[in-house]
């Protein structure tokens, strides 16, 4: 459902308003005063009660933070991690690092199936959290997060709640824009595009100086959904692509169809970095940061790169912007794809002790302190209330002031369609960008496969 609010009002909200005071305490301590005066009777001896032994405890806890950008966020967990084993003799976590990618499109799946996941693993919410919680794996956190008193300290638990209960735990947010290389615009005088028509005529301007106008790295599919996406809901928007679950609205319809075509046109005027489908992610960033392109279509979770040492001579020299209109779209044209769909979930199949320890671990992971560590360290959106934002970098500044002037917010593609779904988005435009299929080609393939997704959803 397209958010009634202003992102505005969330980003005051996520990021200005001061937090409550602290929760109970949870340890259980007696309150009660010690007494002041000696008892006038001699005290009973009795024998001390010994000590009840720690009981052991293991967790597994996957996370997809193994590449070299990620290693502030693995870090931060393998802090948390610690103090959680510390703080709790007996308690032990194996932690298990996998391929982003994998993790969500095969491992995680295929556990889910069995009915075997991982005690604590990273998910996605949205389309995928709602079939593990429909199939029974995912624990009820609704309970946990009351007792912890944290339950509205959270920006927004929209993708991680089902029929009104919370199944995870979002560990920060994002917002998908344009990142562009400040130096190349000035020295081509350029200005920053508010436009479809004027994006083109910057992207033509940029090519004719020899430099790559978008940046991309087309290998994994899931990349060029982000740029796509921002151009479909602008043709469209996004109460068109909710109801494409619900037949309502259909890949094949006019405006879908344009949404296509326009994402074409970028490509068929050669404004993508050529050989895109063979390279990966990663080299992306790579192209700005090295002058090749001038601008990425990326999430904020980038910016991490985009202010370290990588940057070199262009830190301090990258800015973010949103996406363009387009004239006659049907989408809001000054909204952000800005959400929190990164998470941590948990199993239903574990035990009560597990499950004590569970809390430790969010209790400990969800807490200011953690919260702008993420924000300074990791450049990436905190998930929760912060009542300090002293020391922000100012490329976040920049993501922040884009998306305090966005008119609304929505959430990506792939957490709307049924996952089967989004992998045949992904499929068909990558033979967009190999110009080896036209849109209307595209958009059919995509119809079909939802129209199956939903018969199933049906039964």
């Amino acid at each position: 459902m397209k958010k009634s609010t202003l992102l505005t009002a969330t980003l005051l909200a996520a990021f200005t308003m001061v937090a409550s005071a602290c929760g109970s305490d949870n340890n259980g301590g007696n309150n009660t005063p010690a007494s002041t005066e000696a008892s006038q009777e001699p005290a009973a001896t009795t024998e001390a009660t010994p000590t009840p032994a720690a009981k052991d405890v293991t967790l597994s806890l996957r996370h997809t933070q193994i590449k070299e950008t990620s290693k502030n966020r693995l870090k931060i967990l393998e802090d948390v991690v610690k103090k959680t084993q510390d703080e709790n003799p007996g308690l032990t976590f194996k932690l298990e690092g996998i391929d982003e990618v994998v993790n969500r499109d095969q491992k995680l799946k295929a556990e889910m199936t069995a009915g075997n996941p991982p005690d604590i693993f990273e998910v996605f919410g949205g389309a995928d959290l709602n079939l593990y919680v429909k199939a029974g794996r995912m624990l009820d956190l609704t309970p946990i997060i009351e007792e912890l008193g944290i339950k509205d300290k959270f920006a927004s638990l929209d993708e991680f709640t089902v029929d009104g209960k919370v199944y995870g735990l979002p560990f920060g947010g994002y917002s998908e824009g344009i990142f562009y290389n400040k130096k190349i615009f000035s020295d081509l005088g350029l200005s920053v595009p508010t436009s479809w028509d004027q994006l083109l005529e910057t992207a033509d301007k940029i090519k004719a100086a020899g430099i790559t106008p978008l940046g991309l790295a087309a290998k994994d599919g899931w990349v060029n959904g982000m740029l796509w996406n921002t151009v479909m809901e602008r043709n469209v928007g996004i109460d068109a692509i909710n109801k494409l679950v619900t037949g309502e609205t259909k890949w094949t319809d006019e405006g879908f169809i344009k949404g296509f075509t326009d994402y074409a046109t970028l490509v068929n005027k050669d404004y993508f970095t050529k050989g895109a489908l063979g390279l990966a992610y990663a080299d992306q960033g790579a192209q700005l940061l090295s002058g090749k392109a001038a601008m990425v279509f990326t999430g904020s979770w980038d910016a991490n790169r985009f202010t370290g040492d990588e940057a070199g001579d262009l830190k301090g020299q990258i800015g973010y912007f949103n996406f363009p209109s387009i004239a006659g779209g049907a989408g809001d044209q000054t909204s952000i794809n800005a959400s929190y769909s990164n998470g941590f979930g948990f199993s239903a199949n574990l035990n009560e002790d597990q499950v004590a320890m569970v809390k430790k671990f969010i209790a400990n992971f969800y807490s200011e302190e953690i919260q702008k560590r993420t924000l300074l360290e990791d450049k990436v959106l905190p998930s929760m209330k912060l009542s300090d934002l002293s020391g922000v970098d100012p490329l976040i500044s920049d993501v922040l002031t884009v998306m305090a002037n966005a008119s609304t917010s929505w959430k990506a593609y792939d957490a709307i369609v049924q996952p089967a779904v989004g992998a045949v988005v992904n499929v068909g435009l990558q033979e967009l960008i190999g110009k080896v299929s036209k849109p209307e080609k595209v958009a059919k393939d995509i119809q079909a496969a939802q129209d199956k997704a939903n018969a199933a959803a049906a039964k």
